[in-house]
């Protein structure tokens, strides 16, 4: 089995190393045999390139290149993307890459920068005289049907963690948010969600990158890109995440996340 994966403007967009995620999907894939092929949806992409990806992968940019990309992701490009996403394409979209995905985001100077309007929601940057949200987070998933999926899978409460690094500020409409923060900032330091989650694309301020460290999102979008594809059920064959799951339980016991998370239990 193959899927294409298409890497979005990756030259504007990896300002925060988010191609780590590319490269986690593509050795998870390796490891079961399967295909995964990457293309690059830069500025030289055709409609066809987007017309033919399985599953979307989208980084971290500034406030410029945003505006250069929002530039060059319109009329058939956006509508294709509209429409993949709209038939449940799944993707995945960290840091400032979400921010394409709302009605508009407006930067701390100059003009409002319109987006695909795919999901219900806005951000905007408060001002240079704001501190920005950064450092490690740690949110539970709640986003349905995304969290019963990955229960059934892991056998438990999923809980994401990664690292946020972001001046704007996102404000949910009618979509779902992806989670619950325990440990960070989420959306707009607010009303405690991160991220937002619509068909089967999730977006999300964590990035560090964020696959690595939460590998059961990976295969939940290789499952749902191969069963979107090939019209059949998926289950992929599990792989020793030994390594990542030492590595998580130690950044639980340093964020406290047990912790946090039964006394936000208990308040809600």
């Amino acid at each position: 089995m193959e899927l294409t994966l298409g890497w979005l403007y990756p030259t504007l967009m990896s300002t925060y190393g988010d191609r780590g995620n590319v490269i986690c999907l593509q050795q998870r894939g390796y490891w079961r045999e399967l295909d995964i092929k990457v293309v690059r949806l830069d500025l030289n992409a055709t409609v066809t390139d987007f017309d033919n990806i399985d599953l979307f992968v989208g980084g971290g940019a500034q406030d410029r290149q945003q505006e250069i990309v929002m530039r060059d992701l319109q009329g058939s490009k956006a509508q294709i993307m509209r429409n993949k996403i709209e038939a449940g394409t799944p993707g995945v979209f960290t840091c400032g890459s979400p921010q394409l995905l709302g009605h508009y985001y407006e930067p701390a100077y100059g003009q409002r920068i319109e987006g695909l309007g795919i999901f219900d929601m806005v951000s905007r940057h408060p001002g240079n005289e704001s501190n920005r949200c950064i450092g490690n987070i740690a949110f539970r998933l709640t986003a349905s049907p995304l969290v019963q999926m990955i229960q059934a899978r892991i056998g438990g409460s999923p809980i994401v963690i990664g690292f946020e690094n972001h001046g704007g500020r996102t404000y949910l409409g009618n979509v779902q948010p992806l989670g619950r923060v325990i440990v960070g900032n989420g959306n707009n330091q607010e009303d405690g969600y991160e991220g937002a989650f619509y068909g089967n694309a999730i977006a999300t301020y964590a990035h560090g990158p964020l696959l690595p460290k939460n590998p059961f999102l990976a295969d939940w979008l290789i499952e749902t890109a191969l069963e979107l594809k090939y019209q059949q059920n998926i289950q992929l064959s599990p792989l020793d995440d030994d390594l990542a799951e030492k590595a998580r339980k130690a950044m639980f016991k340093r964020l406290e996340v047990g912790k946090l998370a039964q006394a936000a239990t208990s308040n809600e």
